[in-house]
């Protein structure tokens, strides 16, 4: 099995319907010395486009990390993530929930369908910038992640 290459950027998909989340998230990432692609998608059905590579995803490399909201639109991120996790090619990707969600049911339920992490959104700016720093440093410093072993079309 090959480890992720430290030369090679991180793969991220990130599956947020707010356009300001997705503004916030991708500027703290240009923030870090991480190399990385950050691709993302704004509803259920459109992450298993992406992850199955089909349509304007035929050509895209498999993401090494999915960032996951709960409450998107066409396919709720329980769907996607159960989804995910039942489809032998993509359940290694590790998957963080990042969502608005604070609910215990959601919680249990997104590790019972076998989430990486559950990561509850701040209200307050300055929470949210600290938790996607932190967020960043862990599973983009320190965590092993899955090495991108299939090309497209596979």
């Amino acid at each position: 099995m090959i480890i992720q290459n430290c030369n090679q950027p991180i793969n991220i998909l990130l599956a947020e319907d707010n356009p300001g989340d997705v503004y916030l998230i991708s500027s703290i990432l240009d923030e870090s010395q991480i190399s990385y692609n950050l691709h993302y998608v704004l509803n259920g059905e459109e992450i298993m486009v992406f992850l199955h590579q089909q349509g304007q995803w035929s050509n895209i490399s498999r993401p090494n990390l999915i960032l996951l909201d709960l409450n998107l639109p066409l396919k709720h991120g329980f769907e996607v993530l159960d989804e995910i996790k039942s489809t032998p090619k993509i359940k290694m990707i590790p998957v963080i929930i990042l969502t608005s969600s604070t609910a215990e049911r959601d919680i249990l339920k997104s590790y019972n369908l076998f989430a990486s992490c559950y990561l509850s959104k701040p209200v307050d700016l300055n929470e949210f910038i600290n938790t996607l720093k932190s967020l960043e440093n862990f599973w983009l410093r320190f965590v092993k992640l899955p090495p991108q072993l299939e090309s497209p079309n596979n």
